[in-house]
């Protein structure tokens, strides 16, 4: 088609991806095109606009490493990591779900722990906190043998990939169920944090004067073949940003009941007060077990 006016460039984009030959790529191709080209009219962007807006897409590429990833931060402080999550769980959201935003800090072979063991591989001050979960099916029978992947921020608000002070897999670790679908673990008390601002998503909230914050939270990702692998995060409600997550992951059935405990621990005698506990039941849904991508090496 040789272009006459500007409408014309919507009507030839359009039929070149009505050819494409997969159903499902020509479906999000045909409606990509509709919703860019609707947003370029909506905006009547300028073609500085356009040069600084293709900039900024290279610049995430660019930020994204092997210990970071830019993308995935900034798809979360837009709002989209929770929406597609929300779309795809809970009877295509219509339901609450377990379900949450994998995060740019899940990382591959974290390392197996046995029931009650603990994920503090390096000195890491803070509270103890001991977790108990409880992985069920969407009836609530339990489901043994399946691996649990856990991690989470230590109590300076940092990852290990993060922190040169942490072991490597600190506060990591890969649990199996047990025939009650139960697992237990050791660890420290996590606290809220700040996402990483010295990049594109910094300047998107500087722009709109946001803080940076996530509450503290607890992450899992649950596979068991017969099952969509879970995802999941666990908050806590008793954080300052327990509402206004910066990534807008915090969801009813995602707060948890961390329970700080004033008294001496039962069993643990190296336990000083106060320490914390978290009982936690995560209900998985029928689906393919499919592992997602690791944002991160």
């Amino acid at each position: 088609m040789i272009i006459e006016r500007e409408q014309d460039v919507t009507a030839a984009a359009l039929a070149v991806m009505e050819r494409t030959s997969d159903p499902r790529m020509r479906q999000i191709m045909v409606s990509l095109v509709k919703h860019l080209h609707g947003f370029v009219r909506d905006v009547r962007l300028t073609e500085k606009e356009f040069r600084d807006a293709t900039a900024v897409i290279v610049e995430l590429g660019k930020l994204t490493t092997d210990t970071h990833n830019e993308v995935v931060l900034m798809a979360g402080s837009l709002g989209v990591s929770p929406l597609v999550c929300l779309l795809n769980n809970g009877d295509q959201g219509n339901t609450e779900t377990d379900q949450s935003l994998l995060g740019p800090f899940w990382r591959l072979n974290s390392p197996r722990v046995e029931n009650g063991g603990s994920i503090v591989r390096s000195q890491t001050p803070g509270a103890s906190l001991f977790v108990n979960g409880h992985v069920v099916d969407k009836d609530g029978r339990p489901v043994a043998g399946a691996e649990v992947d856990v991690w989470h921020a230590s109590p300076v608000g940092l990852y290990e990939n993060q922190d040169p002070e942490q072991a490597d897999m600190n506060l990591r670790g890969k649990f199996t169920t047990d025939q009650d679908g139960r697992f237990a673990f050791r660890s420290v008390m996590m606290v809220g944090y700040p996402i990483p601002t010295n990049g594109v998503v910094g300047r998107l909230l500087e722009a709109q004067s946001r803080h940076p914050y996530r509450p503290a939270h607890l992450h899992a990702l649950i596979f068991k073949p017969g099952f969509k692998v879970l995802i999941s995060q666990v908050y806590d409600p008793n954080d300052p940003h327990i509402d206004s997550d910066v990534q807008f992951g915090v969801t009813q059935a995602l707060i948890g009941k961390f329970v700080r405990h004033e008294t001496p621990h039962s069993t643990a005698r190296d336990v000083s007060t106060p320490w914390y506990s978290l009982d936690h039941t995560y209900r998985l849904e029928a689906g393919e077990a499919v592992l997602p991508r690791a944002p991160i090496k």
